[in-house]
């Protein structure tokens, strides 16, 4: 039976941009959130975000390479190099049509795209925009698939292509497709993540609208505070992270580094509202459920959950909910973290940046911690690792995902004996 190993991992996250440096804030317990520097965010009700220090020509990217792709683009790009470079694979060695690529977005090239509509409409002074003044690559900013096609160009992929989007579990939706390719035989690599820069006023002006985010503009660095009970909305952040997944058998033969192997996902839908969560967690619990059973384990398999913990009471509740109906008291002795306490949700990239932090915990055997911990709810009752970071035994970890529009998403990594 065919399964998908990790044997590379590329990030580019807030706090830095490489896989050791975003492992070293994670384990550090840092905070990556400030007041945002990239546009001028003064008339927004929260103004804060964990902002990547990226330097697109100083991460290895040409020129023309800069002009031609978005932010999100050049974060997918240059995390899939790492990501090669991590796992030791020559992409000459299988047949192009055998890697494949899987890439998500929640927002694809926001920020190219607002950027040129400012300059087509004159500030948004004229109704009627000229084309005239657009770049070259405008075309590309406005088709999703872009994001995946660049990664493809870089690694020669000829094989399945693809740009998942289901919100904010898209991340984990797009490397459980690059699992299910190589399950199926469709590939035997797939270089499979997410990527999102949405840091822009169109974003902020969206979630500025239905409350969802911090107005905690005072102390940006503990504004993300996950199953506190001060917590308040979520930071807004960027990033990407892209996985290498190869076919087990044949990351074995040539003597790959395995960091964990995929062995379950699953996801589902509420069916309830575009913003809002069942309270039960009911869906959730359905997705982590199924998750488990296609890995062939049980509960009491699970050593650590990497929560979606974005830090709104009714998220935070919700998973709390999931996690006791789907493990029931082992729910009580799994440590619970949430990055997105130090890294803010990147909406579609934050899921690929939190199964790149669990094939690193599996591999370091450490559980990240969630920062800014300090006032427990009640309604959140479970061991959440708060502030400092955890030496603990696992060969089983669970990711969970809960996106706009109901989405619900679980992944289980094991060690890979």
């Amino acid at each position: 039976m065919r399964s998908a190993v990790v044997t590379g991992i590329g990030v580019v996250a807030p706090g830095g941009a490489s896989r050791e440096a975003f492992w070293e804030l994670l384990t550090a317990g840092r905070t990556a959130t400030r007041t945002i520097s990239l546009f001028d965010a003064a008339e927004f009700r929260s103004r804060i975000a964990a902002e990547c220090d990226f330097d697109p020509a100083a991460a290895g990217l040409s020129p023309q390479e800069i002009r031609r792709m978005d932010r999100a683009a050049q974060f997918a790009v240059v995390s899939a190099r790492e990501a090669v470079a991590d796992s030791g694979l020559d992409l000459a060695s299988p047949a192009p049509e055998r890697i494949g690529v899987s890439i998500g977005s929640a927002v694809g090239c926001t920020t190219g795209l607002e950027e040129e509509y400012v300059v087509l409409s004159d500030g948004g002074r004229s109704w009627l925009v000229d084309h005239s003044y657009g770049v070259p690559h405008l075309y590309g900013y406005m088709v999703p698939s872009t994001l995946a096609v660049e990664v493809a160009r870089g690694a020669g992929a000829e094989g399945p292509v693809s740009v998942i989007s289901t919100g904010c579990t898209s991340g984990l939706d797009a490397v459980a497709n690059g699992v299910q390719l190589i399950e199926d035989g469709a590939a035997d690599v797939v270089l499979a993540g997410a990527t999102d820069a949405p840091l822009s006023p169109i974003t902020s002006a969206c979630f500025d609208a239905i409350k969802a985010t911090s107005p905690n503009n005072d102390d940006p660095a503990h504004a993300s505070r996950p199953f506190d009970a001060r917590r308040d909305g979520f930071v807004l952040g960027e990033g990407a992270a892209v996985l290498v997944l190869e076919e087990r058998a044949a990351a074995r033969r040539r003597g790959a580094r395995i960091y964990a192997e995929i062995a379950g996902f699953a996801n589902r839908s509420n069916a309830f509202h575009m913003t809002g969560l069942k309270p039960d967690g009911r869906e959730m619990a359905a997705a982590i459920g199924v998750a488990l059973d296609r890995a062939k384990l049980g509960p009491d398999a699970v050593d650590y959950i990497n929560a979606h913990g974005s830090g709104t009471k009714q998220n935070d509740r919700h998973e709390t909910a999931a996690f006791k109906r789907s493990l029931g008291e082992r729910a009580y002795a799994v440590p619970v973290s949430s990055i997105k306490s130090m890294i803010g949700h990147s909406l579609g990239a934050i899921g690929s940046l939190e199964v790149a932090a669990c094939a690193l915990a599996l591999d370091r055997q450490v559980v990240p911690p969630t920062a800014n911990l300090a006032n427990g709810d009640p309604e959140c009752d479970l061991d959440y690792v708060p502030v400092t970071a955890r030496e603990h035994a696992m060969d089983v970890v669970l990711s969970v995902g809960s996106g706009f529009g109901g989405f619900q998403s679980a992944m289980v990594l094991a060690r890979s004996d």
